[in-house]
């Protein structure tokens, strides 16, 4: 089950929510059966037809890690995010996904050589941000931030071999 909160560009237009589930491979919106239809005419335009009306929908921006997406639908901007059920459960619990996920360091997931560096001390990173590439076994391995942090040091250069579960990289 997905939230999606839709808050359109007009400033006295309320934000609105409902929720999005897949049932027996069919979409429900707020438990009532989808009826619509959906075409792709390009990549990121769609044509909507639903409740006898019809929707021309460009999805300008997409963020899929803070899953905000931007969408142009008849003219008209709307902000959408999308919450799944692990984030409504973090929120249900008073906690945030963002709060859980701040990075302390990132260790080597395996031995190997630090072919490339992509982060400088001082750097923001976001979840899913190329920290790093590690090639072990003749693969190269781009290790991702899993979480936002600030890097505070460094602990290896382009070129040095790293072991199994050794510090890379420290956060603030």
């Amino acid at each position: 089950m997905l939230k999606v909160t839709v808050e359109s560009e007009i400033a006295d237009e309320p934000k609105t929510s409902f929720e999005l589930e897949q049932q027996q491979g069919n979409w429900a919106v707020d438990k009532t059966l989808f009826d619509g239809d959906v075409v792709c005419l390009s990549k990121n335009h769609y044509h909507v037809i639903w409740k006898n009306k019809s929707y021309q929908v460009e999805v300008v921006q997409a963020d899929h890690q803070q899953k905000i997406f931007e969408l142009l639908i008849n003219g008209q901007s709307f902000k959408t995010t999308v919450k799944d059920q692990l984030a409504l459960l973090l929120e249900g619990m008073g906690l945030h996904e963002k709060a859980v996920q701040k990075i302390n360091h990132v260790k080597a997931p395996m031995p190997g050589l630090i072919q490339s560096i992509a982060v400088s001390e001082g750097d923001q990173v976001s979840r899913g941000d190329t920290l790093l590439v590690l090639v072990a076994m003749k693969m190269e391995n781009i290790i991702k931030a899993s979480g936002d942090g600030i890097v505070k040091s460094l602990k290896i250069n382009p070129g040095e071999t790293v072991e199994k579960n050794q510090v890379m990289l420290e956060f603030h």
